[in-house]
């Protein structure tokens, strides 16, 4: 147990490394910096230290790429000793457009005795880089003189629209009278090189009708030289009478061979002309080194320059590794439940409390499911406390529930409540009932108060399933799709996984639980039902209630019971009625019992669709009353693909009725095939075909209505309850015996 407390202290200080180094990444992007502008005091520089001079130096640097070890140790020394008069960046002097990148280089350029300009590149404009370039230094293309010279910058990358660039390059060398004329750009714009590598075709610009017109420009307005990097090499070439050179091995990774090597350009400028030669600092003596030495500025550089980066994805590692150790070595005892022994525990009078989001007076399927466990459970001697919301309607309340203040309802009826959690009664009570389990119903708002409670009285936790979360995206204030295929199944898992004990209805829901990642001992047990109440014949009844809607003898009455919800998909049942023949339709009559947001929308729908005399929306119903709106119907039909269990599938099973429905989880397990109904996928013509079937056969319906009656009658609650307790009693065992 200590080995395991040391681990879980440092996977969880791991998980605030991470958490405080991704604050630190937004940090640096949401916090202002000193450094704006910065080229403006650079010209104005330049300017001045080239006033009256008719000859200057500068060096051209390439693909510094953020390198501490080669440039800032190595290049920058070299270069406050060389005569030049400033420095300008060919491009790609980041690694990356990440604002800690920009940071390390300003300050790097720092070291520099001289002016330095950059040229926009690709990494500049990478990982949003184009707003921070804008931001530190000016904008990305730009221009200035000097010493006679005219300096342009451009930005080929495609950030900025290249026809206005195009535009703005032939006004800016139209109205210049200088005498030397140079261009700065990125993306090298001389043709492929044959001595490159066969993994820098991408390095180039592109666009074969925009470099045209850019060469066109150059030669026509005689530019002297156009400089460029993204090559890992030094190459010139004369091309129409400009010189194209590239330049790109002041840091980063270099191959070292005849033409790519660590290098700055130097360039003089003189009334003779311009010379440009390549100066090769001394790094390291033999091609080996200097090669090693290359690979470990690159990784000195990722250290220095993006070691808060570094430590995400070692701390995501290590999380990572926790894990896999966890899946590959730690032992687990899948079959947990033949070593417990719950003996002591299996006859004992126990002490529940239940925690629900909702409870009666609200009706719903859960409400109606923790009723009858509650129930089921009391029969059998156990104590009971709930602690459910309260309601504007509630008249009576009883010592065993505490109602907890509701802070705000939202849905058609306020069914869906966000409880106070602090409310101080809940923990008073609590104290005072000293419950062996708490057992909750759903995995959020109550149900955490009730988990937390728990875990703070020592004492487990069984959570029953209810709900498909996935399939109520539409009623959550986030993007449905990030929250149907992910949130969701995190938060169950999540909640599951604190949990003791999961009590799921069926087995394809246990299925689903262990596929998202659920550990916790599942138990499969259905909702009970009261049977003998479904089952009693209320002849009297049903034939009053088929009077009632005039529903005559020659005519087969269909229903469903369901909340009228989008996720419960009733628009599917008026959509197969209405595609049925004439014939067919004149013959049946269906009633939907239930309440929901969606009312209006479905009248309408069955108004438009001219089905009045087939479709009727009766709304609720007391659940005293369902027996008859059952026994008074043929077949039950149900097209919710959002369910755990299908409670009212046994409901109507219990009454007699064979079942058409489409095949779900939570439906699955509950009808057998060809036995007590059908299960048809989700498309109108085929499940239309299996509800024929029945339509056209009573003969079919009387034998499927005689075993569905066999089949629901395993699932009374006196039965439900007692495995449930004997679930309650493995989870006791194996809770105190972890703990002993």
């Amino acid at each position: 147990m200590l080995r395991k407390t040391k681990l879980k202290i440092v996977f969880y200080l791991n998980c605030i490394l991470v958490a405080i180094l991704i604050s630190y990444q937004v940090y640096l992007n949401l916090s202002e910096t000193k450094y704006a502008s910065l080229h403006l005091a650079e010209i104005a520089d330049i300017r001045q230290g080239l006033a009256g001079k008719t000859a200057f130096q500068f060096a051209v640097v390439g693909n510094i790429n953020n390198s501490s070890n080669i440039f800032q140790k190595q290049f920058i020394p070299q270069l406050n000793q060389s005569a030049a008069d400033f420095v300008i960046s060919a491009g790609n002097a980041v690694s990356d457009g990440a604002e800690e990148n920009y940071r390390s280089l300003i300050k790097m350029l720092m070291g520099l005795d001289m002016p330095w300009l950059l040229t926009y590149g690709e990494n500049e404009d990478s990982d949003f880089g184009d707003f921070r370039f804008f931001e530190h230094f000016g904008p990305p293309f730009y221009s200035f003189e000097a010493g006679q010279s005219l300096f342009i910058f451009l930005d080929n990358t495609g950030n900025t629209p290249l026809q206005w660039q195009l535009d703005w390059l032939e006004q800016e060398l139209t109205s210049s009278d200088a005498v030397h004329r140079f261009v700065f750009l990125g993306l090298p714009l001389h043709p492929e090189l044959e001595n490159a590598s066969a993994f820098s075709k991408d390095n180039y610009f592109n666009k074969d009708d925009i470099k045209k017109q850019f060469q066109r420009i150059f030669s026509t307005h005689q530019v002297d030289v156009v400089f460029s990097a993204n090559l890992s090499l030094y190459a010139e070439q004369t091309l129409d009478g400009v010189r194209y050179v590239t330049t790109g091995g002041a840091g980063g990774v270099i191959l070292d061979d005849h033409n790519s090597y660590h290098h700055y350009t130097q360039v003089n400028v003189s009334a003779d002309g311009i010379s440009i030669r390549p100066v090769r600092p001394e790094i390291s003596h033999s091609s080996l080194e200097r090669t090693l030495n290359s690979i470990w500025s690159a990784i000195y550089s990722f250290f220095y320059v993006s070691f808060a980066r570094f430590l995400v994805v070692v701390s995501v590692l290590v999380l990572i590794g926790f894990k896999l150790r966890e899946i590959i070595y730690e032992e687990r005892d899948f079959y947990t439940h033949f070593t417990i022994d719950d003996t002591q525990y299996r006859d004992r009078k126990k002490r529940i409390a239940f925690f629900s989001n909702n409870f009666f007076p609200f009706i719903s399927g859960v409400t109606i499911s923790i009723d009858r466990l509650l129930r089921g459970l009391s029969s059998q001697g156990h104590t009971l406390h709930l602690f459910v919301p309260d309601y504007p309607d509630l008249k009576t309340t009883t010592p065993l529930c505490t109602r907890v203040k509701t802070l705000l309802a939202f849905g058609s009826k306020g069914e869906f409540r966000l409880t106070n959690p602090f409310q101080t009664d809940i923990r008073k009570t609590f104290r005072q009932f000293s419950p062996d389990l708490v057992h909750v119903h759903h995995p959020f708002w109550l149900g955490s108060v009730g988990l937390w409670l728990a875990r703070r009285h020592k004492i487990p936790v069984v959570y029953t399933y209810h709900t498909r979360l996935e399939m109520y995206s539409h009623y959550v204030p986030l993007p449905g799709a990030l929250f149907r295929n992910v949130i969701s199944h995190v938060l169950v898992r999540r909640f599951c996984n604190h949990c003791d004990g999961v009590i799921v209805p069926t087995y394809s829901t246990e299925e689903y639980l262990r596929l998202i990642g659920v550990k916790s001992r599942i138990c499969v047990q259905a909702s009970g039902v009261e049977f003998e109440r479904f089952n009693t014949p209320q002849t009297e009844s049903v034939e009053a209630l088929r009077q009632q809607y005039a529903i005559g003898p020659d005519k087969l009455l269909l229903i469903t019971v369901s909340r009228l919800g989008r996720e419960k998909n009733v628009k599917f049942l008026i959509e197969a009625i209405a595609s049925l023949d004439s014939a067919t339709q004149s013959r049946l009559e269906l009633l939907i019992v239930g309440e929901g947001d969606d009312r209006q929308y479905l009248q309408n729908d069955i108004k438009d669709r001219g089905l009045e005399s087939n479709i009727r929306l009766i709304g609720a119903v007391a659940p005293e009353d369902l027996p008859v709106y059952y026994q008074a119907a043929d077949i039950f039909v149900f097209a919710s693909k959002s369910e755990t269990q299908g409670m009212v599938l046994l409901e109507a099973m219990s009454a007699g009725l064979p079942v058409v429905a489409i095949r779900s989880s939570g439906i699955d397990d509950v009808i057998i095939e060809g036995e007590t109904g059908f299960k048809a996928l989700d498309d109108i013509e085929k499940w239309n075909s299996k509800l024929k079937l029945l339509i056209n056969n009573p003969v079919l319906r009387q034998r499927f209505s005689t075993q569905a009656v066999a089949f629901a009658s395993q699932y009374d609650i006196d039965t439900v309850a007692s495995n449930i307790n004997a679930f309650y009693s493995e989870v006791l065992a194996a809770y105190h015996q972890q703990q002993a």
